[in-house]
C-alpha cells in the first residue's frame, strides 16, 4: 500500500518564523523597525509540491532568505529533517540538501553553460585542496565523472547543444533552465524556486510547468515554489500558503486558496499592488 501524505517525514517545519530590519533590541523585545515576516508557521512533507504566494511585498522572498540564511533570523525556528538550520551559514545550508533558484537570475555570466552547472558539483567531488593543486590520475577521473554528470543534468534540461556557450549569451528562459540544473547538481532535498516563470512567454511556462513535476518525480524531490502567475500555482503545486503583510492568511489546496475571501481581497482588493 502506498503511505498517505501524513505518514510521510517532515522535511521542513517552520515556526514563528519573524523577521524585523531595522529595529532595536530593548527590554520589551524589538522595538521600531519594519517586520517583514511575523509568525510565519509552514510544514511540508516528502514528496509534496507546494506553492508560496502572496502580492508583491507580502514576505515570500524574505522567508527563502531565511531558509538559506541569506539574511538571519530576528526569531522562530527552521527546521530540516529535524535538524535546527538557525545559525548555520549558507554553504553549510546547500551541503544538509537544500537546493535554490532566485528571483532574479544568479548565474556566473562569463563561464559557459557546462562550468555553470559542473561548479554546482565540486562540494562533492571527494577531492581536497592537494588532490586540486597535484591533480593527479584521482583527480582527472572525478573531474571527468563530474563533467559527464553535468552533461546528462544538461540534456535533461534540453541543453546539451548549447553546453559550450557563454551563459550570458543564452535566452532568459534558457538560463533560467542553466540555474535549475545548477540547483539540481547541488544534489538537494528540498528544492526553492523563486518566481522560476518570471519573464518567460506562455510556451516557456508550459514547459517549465512540465519540467518541475518531471524533476520532482525523477530526483525525488520536495519542492517550494514562489511564483505569480497562477496559472502556474493552481496547476501543479498540491499546497498552496498565502502571505499578506508577512503573515499567513490562507492555506490549503488550490481549489479551496483560489475561493478564499481573504486571498480574493489580498489580490483583488489593494489598488495599486502588483499581483
Amino acid at each position: 500500500m502506498t503511505a498517505s501524505v501524513n505518514d510521510r517525514p517532515v522535511v521542513l517545519d517552520v515556526k514563528g518564523l519573524r523577521k524585523n530590519f531595522g529595529g532595536q533590541a530593548g527590554p520589551e523585545g524589538i522595538q521600531g523597525g519594519l517586520w517583514a515576516v511575523r509568525d510565519f508557521d509552514l510544514t511540508i512533507r516528502e514528496g509534496e509540491l507546494v506553492g508560496l504566494i502572496g502580492p508583491n511585498g507580502a514576505g515570500k522572498t524574505t522567508v527563502f532568505n531565511m531558509i538559506n540564511a541569506l539574511i538571519n533570523v530576528t526569531s522562530g525556528e527552521i527546521k530540516f529533517y529535524d535538524r535546527d538550520l538557525v545559525g548555520r551559514r549558507p554553504h553549510a545550508i546547500t551541503q544538509a540538501g537544500i537546493g535554490r533558484t532566485f528571483q532574479n537570475i544568479r548565474i556566473f555570466p562569463r563561464l559557459s553553460v557546462l562550468d555553470n552547472v559542473r561548479i554546482a558539483y565540486h562540494p562533492h567531488a571527494g577531492y581536497g585542496l592537494g588532490g586540486a593543486i597535484w591533480q593527479g590520475r584521482s583527480f582527472e577521473q572525478k573531474e571527468r565523472e563530474l563533467t559527464e554528470k553535468a552533461q546528462d543534468l544538461l540534456a535533461l534540461f534540453r541543453l546539451e547543444d548549447r553546453q559550450d556557450e557563454i551563459a550570458s549569451n543564452l535566452p532568459y528562459g534558457e538560463q533560467r533552465r542553466v540555474e535549475m540544473a545548477r540547483a539540481l547538481a547541488a544534489q538537494p532535498k528540498l528544492l526553492l524556486l523563486d518566481e522560476p516563470a518570471a519573464g518567460m512567454n506562455p510556451r516557456e511556462t508550459h514547459t517549465l510547468m512540465e519540467m518541475i513535476h518531471f524533476i520532482r518525480d525523477k530526483f525525488k524531490l520536495t519542492v517550494l515554489l514562489i511564483e505569480h502567475q497562477m496559472r502556474v500555482v493552481m496547476g501543479i503545486c498540491e499546497w498552496i500558503t498565502v502571505m499578506d503583510f508577512g503573515q499567513v492568511i490562507c492555506r490549503g489546496d488550490p481549489d479551496y486558496v483560489c475561493n478564499d475571501p481573504r486571498v480574493i481581497e489580498a489580490y483583488l482588493g489593494k489598488l495599486g499592488r502588483k499581483v
